[in-house]
């Protein structure tokens, strides 16, 4: 059985805040619905001052989608790490982690937009050793003992639920983060499917003398929509993945690399490109992916045919996918 994953950054161009609240409420009851119907995975993510309102808050909208299921996980992929007070940033975790039972995945980042770092006033420049300094502290901080930071004593409580610490993952397309990753003893999570840097990251777990292990993409790891006629959900959709392929390249430089990432111009290079693709059911369960990752709601996409996309999902792809 493949992994499932609701993916939902929220994004909604020109929202009015009622507009906006309502897609919000409706993805924490897509979670729900998606958990009671067993999908594996809820996806969110974090980018700040965005025209078109994309998620700023990931931890908000896990700690609402933890009181509305009970079993599937939620990976927060990825938290940009430096822009963060770490001793918040590892009570956040805790709290959700104790909350959910263990359920929540943290992958930590450092991004790749200097706007979001102006924004906060943040070095973008130092961005490296402000992550370095981030992740040590949020695991001193799981220890519940008393440490130094930054020229004095501090103690972080309440502990985690998940021993020894939550599942915490070091993201990143950069040999720098995979070392990161291996001098702390952290799993690594590239963010495409990048066998050379698995392997480099695991020479560096043996020259740090460190345990871990990896969670990459597959090379083939299509963001989903389920649709009875594919060629009609093109053409009265297609805009709204385009918009989200086109905010992604917009931001992202040559040496960034990314499952997600596209060169499309227009709706019909997008579609010819496979990156985002529109599927009936049967197709879905003919294409023998390992990883579904379902985005309902991309781009601004109507809620009526996010619901659409989502229970074609689980009512018709994942029950012909376990039988």
């Amino acid at each position: 059985m493949p992994v499932s994953v609701v993916r939902f950054n929220l994004v909604e161009p020109g929202a009015d805040s009622a507009s906006l609240g309502a897609r919000y409420r409706a993805a924490v009851e897509m979670a729900a619905y998606a958990d009671e119907h067993g999908v594996t995975t809820v996806q969110t993510e974090e980018h700040h001052g965005v025209d078109n309102n994309w998620l700023p808050s990931p931890f908000a909208f896990a700690g609402a989608v933890f009181g509305a299921t009970r079993s599937l996980a939620v990976t927060v992929s990825a938290v940009i790490g430096p822009l963060h007070d770490p001793l918040r940033l590892a009570e956040d975790i805790a709290v959700l982690d104790l909350l959910s039972g263990g359920r929540l995945v943290t992958v930590a980042g450092i991004g790749y937009r200097p706007e979001e770092y102006a924004l906060f006033g943040v070095d973008w420049k130092r961005r490296g050793r402000i992550q370095d300094e981030v992740l040590e502290t949020v695991l001193r901080a799981w220890t519940g003992e008393e440490f130094e930071y930054r020229g004095r004593t501090v103690r972080v409580t309440p502990r985690p639920f998940t021993d020894p610490h939550p599942l915490l993952l070091v993201g990143g397309s950069s040999q720098a983060a995979a070392r990161r990753a291996a001098r702390l003893g952290l799993p690594f999570f590239p963010s495409a499917h990048l066998p050379e840097l698995e392997a480099y990251y695991k020479e560096k777990l043996t020259e740090y003398g460190t345990e871990g292990w990896t969670m990459m993409p597959t090379a083939e790891t299509p963001l989903l929509h389920i649709a009875e006629d594919p060629d009609r959900a093109w053409a009265r959709y297609g805009e709204h993945f385009l918009h989200e392929a086109r905010t992604y390249a917009s931001w992202q430089s040559g040496d960034i690399r990314s499952a997600v990432r596209s060169a499309a111009r227009t709706v019909a290079e997008l579609r010819a490109e496979g990156v985002y693709r529109i599927l009936t059911p049967e197709q879905c369960v003919a294409a023998g992916l390992d990883n579904l990752v379902l985005h309902p709601l991309a781009g601004g996409m109507p809620l009526e045919e996010g619901w659409r996309s989502l229970r074609l999902f689980t009512e018709t792809v994942l029950p012909a996918l376990s039988a």
